[in-house]
């Protein structure tokens, strides 16, 4: 395999929904390109893409694939991503990492949720599109009410390349109005016999054609003059409009494809190579200093590692993109993240499972090496005198947790070393060990995305685990003033413990001013403050502790002490267990022992206190609310209020967006447990949604009963 130049490069994300036939496009595109000699199928088990065990066993892309074909003395680098909402951090990662996205359109059900949010996904990061329709062989396909669908979800930028002349199992010819030519196919698909368009067809075909170079014209000053003049383009100034246009978000190529029966697929594979932007056109990078880098072949050499995969017989293989420069095998690079030194081996050109050996890699290439020391997912190696670093794919947040644990509690070492292992092949799968809740806790994109690792570590790592639904992470904390007393007295020989604390609890508000005096039953307490800590708490909200002690009842020796045993009950709420917050703790007066005080009596005198005092003054538990938006096909909107009322979920509005309807919540996390799969059930796996943490409110106070008998049996049930 030659050495492609940064000008010879071009980078590609396969986009869309789950059943929209990115597996099968990729097949073809290898079949065309030579890379295969046989087309396999999803069902047959046997495609370049889907080659791990679980993508066989569910019948669905788990992992973005990497491949590349070489075309008209082009490469071109394709990454297949999921198209399950699930498995969305594949196709974020493929976008970043490439220059241009082609987003297949299901024929059966035009644009999808999964549409919408792949969309958005290339609006975000600037990335130019083509959308092609794909299944213009099935009967449900309706391509006119398709093409009015995206019209009036992407508006006139949507402009038609192609249409095909009947839609249905007899599919097998299409208009290309850019060529201005007939194609059709035998029942093979494969080559096409290109013709001169049918006269009954010019009239519309002339239109489109118009409306084409209009788009392509409005590109390029030059291109408008010449267009105002002669009213038409040749074929390459179109060519350069809409080459221009992609690059700017201008203009979205629509294609007809059946990619099952490679009809189509050469004529878009000849549009890939000609039109759409080089590596070299697209905008720079930038590192996280902020500067801009230029995929340049004579900068410093940077590779940028995106993805770690795992397979069989081989271990981990990192695939990375070529940020700067030239790399080759055997060249000595720096790890910018981790500080240490790596020595590349053989570096391949990637086909899926299959890999070719390559001398070289330019600047804007993607390729993939193995056995590496030290390099994670996210890394930057650079060569000599370079030390820059790369940080610019950034993930959702995720929508689905599950506690976790191994039935043979002596396993759970191995599954904390395997779900790091595999939170390597996929960023989005997060693990928190939760020292709050007493739990490990796997975080995903939903229940298809964890019910897939729970399959991997079973059949793949021979670990049995089970899923839990994870605690909440509650707050408690107080309504009213209270105070308390408490005095620790032991006496068992030599030494004892004597300490006694008197304290005085209230709710603290940012800014509040110090207290002066206090009334409780008719007493009057007067507060003569002599030292003041403010404790900013990791879990969220403040802990300001007062000495007002006066007369020496307690020695300034023991505030330390009195402070740690107030932490310990804030740490473990006297409710629920869970973290206190947002409490002022004064303490004006005590008693001390010459002799038998020390720290732990102290400690143990103002634990007491303290949950005492906290009982008496209003104790009210918080629970976090996040802000909720799911994007709903307007067939299914009641449905989804309904269930979200009966989730105590507070709607803030609702909008329009794109052909759906985006509906905005406030939703307390308990009930967010389940949302992603009653959601997909109520919907049909049609809407998708995201959160995002809010803030803590008070939970009614039914629920709050429940929460406290709960807590008081689960202790009762420990103490036993």
């Amino acid at each position: 395999m030659r050495v492609y130049q940064t000008n010879e490069i071009k980078n590609i994300a396969l986009l869309g929904s789950a059943g929209s036939g990115k597996t099968t496009l990729a097949e073809s595109m290898l079949f065309e390109a030579g890379i295969i000699k046989r087309r396999g199928t999803v069902e047959a088990k046997n495609t370049v893409s889907d080659y791990f065990p679980v993508e066989q066993e569910y019948g669905y892309s788990v992992f973005p694939t990497v491949f590349h074909v070489e075309w008209n003395n082009k490469k071109l680098n394709i990454i297949d991503c999921p198209g399950s909402d699930d498995f969305v951090g594949g196709a974020i990662t493929a976008l970043n990492v490439t220059d241009q996205a082609v987003i297949l359109i299901n024929g059966q059900y035009g644009p999808e949720v999964g549409t919408q949010n792949n969309f958005r996904y290339t609006e975000k990061l600037k990335k130019p599109v083509i959308f092609l329709v794909n299944q213009l062989d099935s009967d449900k396909c309706d391509f006119d009410n398709i093409i009015n669908s995206m019209h009036e979800i992407y508006g006139s930028k949507c402009v038609q390349i192609q249409y095909p002349l009947s839609t249905g199992p007899g599919f097998n010819a299409l208009i290309d109005v850019l060529l201005m030519k007939k194609y059709s196919w035998k029942p093979e698909g494969g080559a096409p016999i290109i013709e001169d368009i049918p006269a009954e067809e010019m009239d519309k075909a002339l239109e489109l054609h118009k409306a084409l170079v209009e788009a392509a014209a409005e590109n390029d000053e030059s291109l408008m003059e010449k267009f105002f003049e002669e009213e038409t383009l040749t074929e390459d100034e179109l060519r350069e409009g809409i080459r221009k246009g992609l690059v700017t978000r201008s203009i979205f190529p629509v294609f007809c494809v059946c990619a099952g029966k490679d009809m189509g697929v050469r004529r878009l594979m000849e549009f890939l190579g000609n039109v759409v932007p080089f590596v070299s056109e697209m905008p720079k990078m930038h590192n996280t200093r902020g500067e801009e880098v230029e995929a340049n072949a004579a900068g410093p050499e940077s590779l940028y590692f995106f993805k770690t995969g795992m397979e069989p017989h081989i271990g981990e293989v990192s695939y990375f993109k070529v940020m700067s420069g030239s790399v080759k095998p055997g060249d000595d690079l720096t790890n910018a993240d981790r500080g240490s030194k790596e020595r590349l081996g053989t570096i391949y050109a990637c086909a899926g499972a299959n890999r070719i050996a390559v001398d070289r890699l330019e600047a804007g290439d993607i390729g993939c090496t193995v056995k590496l020391k030290d390099v994670k997912t996210g890394n930057t190696l650079n060569g000599k005198d370079c030390e820059w670093r790369f940080d610019f794919i950034k993930y959702p947040n995720s929508k689905y947790s599950r506690a976790i644990r191994t039935t043979n509690a002596q396993d759970m070492e191995k599954l904390m070393v395997a779900l790091l292992k595999m939170r390597q092949e996929d960023p989005t799968w997060v693990v928190e060990q939760s020292k709050e809740l007493r739990q490990t806790i796997v975080h995903g994109q939903g229940e298809f995305h964890l019910r897939t690792l729970m399959w991997r570590l079973e059949n793949n790592e021979k670990l049995s685990v089970v899923f839990d639904e994870p605690r909440v992470p509650y707050r408690e904390t107080i309504t009213k003033k209270a105070k308390a007393e408490y005095r620790h007295k032991k006496q068992s020989g030599g030494a004892g413990q004597f300490g006694e604390v008197h304290l005085i609890v209230e709710p603290y508000a940012e800014g509040m001013p110090d207290p002066t005096v206090f009334n409780f039953g008719g007493q009057e307490f007067k507060m003569n403050i002599k030292s003041r800590q403010e404790v900013d708490l990791e879990w969220g909200g403040k802990l300001v502790f007062l000495n007002s002690v006066v007369g020496g009842a307690i020695d300034t020796r023991f505030m330390p002490a009195i402070l740690k045993g107030i932490m310990d009950c804030m740490e473990r709420g006297p409710l629920t267990g869970s973290y206190a917050r947002d409490v002022r703790v004064i303490v004006y007066d005590g008693k001390m022992h010459p002799v038998d005080s020390n720290e732990i009596s102290f400690t143990l005198a103002a634990r007491h206190a303290f949950s005492d005092a906290f009982k008496n003054a209003g104790p009210k538990i918080l629970e976090p609310i996040y802000d909720l938006e799911v994007y709903v096909p307007s067939d299914y909107m009641g449905d989804v209020m309904s269930d979200l009322q009966g989730r105590r979920a507070l709607i803030m509005g609702m909008d329009s967006e794109a052909g759906y309807q985006k509906l905005q919540a406030k939703i307390p996390l308990k009930e967010l447990a389940n949302y992603s799969i009653s959601l997909s059930s109520l919907t049909g796996g049609r809407a998708s949604f995201t959160t995002k943490f809010a803030s803590y409110e008070l939970v009614p106070n039914d629920v709050q009963s429940k929460l406290i008998a709960e807590h008081e049996a689960e202790q009762k049930d420990d103490d036993e």
